[in-house]
């Protein structure tokens, strides 16, 4: 292999797994380099609000694999998930997580199970833009471009026909979200009909979750925006077994990173009884990745054999069908023992024989552009009468001598509040104004918001934000008030 990648101890049980595990990988024969990076909580008490160094981030870019342990990010405002850094920065988009039960060795309700969760992993409300609006109203954005859906999309069909999966399904909110989800769900069905020997499906997201919570064995591949993703994931690992057990890859067209899909738990270090199996099977991926992927199997027939053998962590152990509850270091010893060895039982879903990175052509997408036609603006504004009617009367005044745009509609939190309001509705301080084109054959322009806007600050009216009204090809791209 000789090859350098670049390792990251992390904070908490960190350490621990990372020592135990490098050591499984050298015995085993693996011949790589490592540049040692330190970054996690340390860091962040230090000032550093991302909790890694300017200067290691061309390590990190230069060696293109990254293995990190986890690392704790301290609570309060001003310091900025590294995780989702890392990810965005370096472009990994697609979060692969593959999961598949040990039973009965490891206790599951669902020894079945065996599926890959793919997560799209740089947009979403993961976009991290929040805004304090009102005294009453805080805004998260939730970001899906095309561009980001085509390269996860893709990655997911790519990914099952590589592995010989049967299925991929996708999971959104587009009954709700029509435009984000609904954009991830028609590119999810444009580009399944190039598969055409990869069954594909859809779920609304909170059904789809209750079904895979009850019989996850109906599911292959799954596919699913950011946070959706992140949750399911999470919830496939735990229902497999143990989310300390899980890995994660973390891939992007230049760049990939390898981590377990745990945390840093800090009431546990120092203990050293942290399971080293989510690191350890983070680093198979990583190995897969660099396409040693006979290495890769030797080591995880070990940690199998290990796991029949009933060698377990304090977190899998159970007196039923373990039989010896062992430290860190000595798990990291037995799986060691057990190299070259081949378990009875356990088999896990190996990348085939001459297995390569699925590379996406990031350059070769695109979508074709549509006509775009303004039609108006919404018009956030803080009111704290909660009297909508009230507000309608003020902005029409305001605005009675302009002959472009005149007001539509008041919601507050997506409700319609104004013309006819119905008295039992809640409002907050925080008010979407919506102006419309007063002609629909009128051609409106953007100076004809910016003198609506100075039209309605004349009047003293508190302007938080603008959202311009957009159709694309005759198609309105913006939701409806109802």
């Amino acid at each position: 292999m000789s090859q350098r990648i670049t390792v990251a101890y992390g904070d908490g049980i960190g350490p621990e797994i990372m020592t135990v595990v490098l050591n499984i990988l050298r015995k085993a024969g693996a011949d790589f380099q490592e540049d040692v990076i330190e970054l996690g909580e340390k860091l962040y008490k230090q000032g550093y609000s991302s909790g890694i160094k300017p200067e290691d981030w061309h390590i990190i870019s230069k060696n293109k694999v990254f293995l990190k342990a986890p690392i704790t990010t301290p609570q309060g405002g001003g310091f900025k998930s590294l995780n989702v850094k890392i990810r965005k920065s370096l472009g990994l988009f697609a979060n692969v997580r593959p999961v598949k039960a040990l039973h009965p060795y490891v206790n599951t309700k669902f020894p079945d199970i065996d599926v890959v969760v793919i997560r799209e992993n740089e947009e979403d409300l993961y976009a991290g833009i929040e805004h304090r609006q009102t005294q009453e109203v805080f805004q998260c954005l939730k970001l899906i471009s095309v561009p980001g859906s085509l390269k996860i999309v893709r990655y997911a069909f790519e990914y099952a026909k590589q592995m010989g999966r049967k299925k991929v399904t996708c999971m959104t909110k587009d009954n709700i979200m029509k435009l984000t989800d609904g954009t991830f769900h028609k590119i999810f069905d444009q580009i399944a009909k190039e598969y055409p020997k990869i069954e594909n499906e859809h779920w609304i997201i909170d059904i789809g979750a209750a079904k895979f919570s009850t019989q996850p064995s109906a599911f292959d591949v799954v596919l699913l925006p950011n946070l959706y993703g992140d949750i399911l994931s999470d919830i496939s690992a735990q229902i497999a077994g143990s989310v300390g057990i899980g890995g994660s890859g973390n891939i992007g067209a230049r760049h990939a990173m390898f981590e377990a899909i745990h945390g840093s738990a800090p009431r546990r270090a120092g203990q050293n009884m942290a399971n080293p199996s989510g690191l350890l099977n983070a680093a198979l991926l990583m190995l897969n990745h660099m396409g040693e992927n006979t290495l890769a199997e030797k080591i995880q027939n070990a940690w199998l054999k290990t796991i029949e053998d009933g060698v377990h962590t304090y977190d899998i152990y159970n007196e039923k069908t373990s039989k010896q509850k062992v430290s860190t270091t000595d798990f990291g010893k037995a799986v060691v023992e057990n190299l070259g060895a081949t378990p009875q039982q356990l088999t896990f879903s190996s990348i085939p024989k001459g297995h390569k990175p699925i590379q996406i052509q990031i350059s070769k997408m695109h979508y074709s552009s549509q006509e775009k036609v303004l039609d108006g603006v919404d018009i956030f504004v803080c009111d704290q009468n909660r009297d909508p009617e009230a507000l309608a009367e003020k902005l029409e005044a305001a605005t009675k001598e302009n002959n472009f745009l005149e007001l539509s509609y008041i919601t507050n939190r997506g409700i319609k509040v104004y013309p006819d309001p119905n008295p039992a509705t809640f409002c907050t301080d925080h008010w979407r104004c919506r102006f419309l084109k007063i002609k629909e054959d009128n051609v409106l322009e953007y100076s004809h918001i910016i003198s609506l806007l100075q039209d309605l600050s004349s009047e003293k009216i508190e302007i938080i934000k603008t959202e311009n009204l957009y159709s694309f090809s005759g198609e309105k791209n913006y939701s409806q008030i109802g």
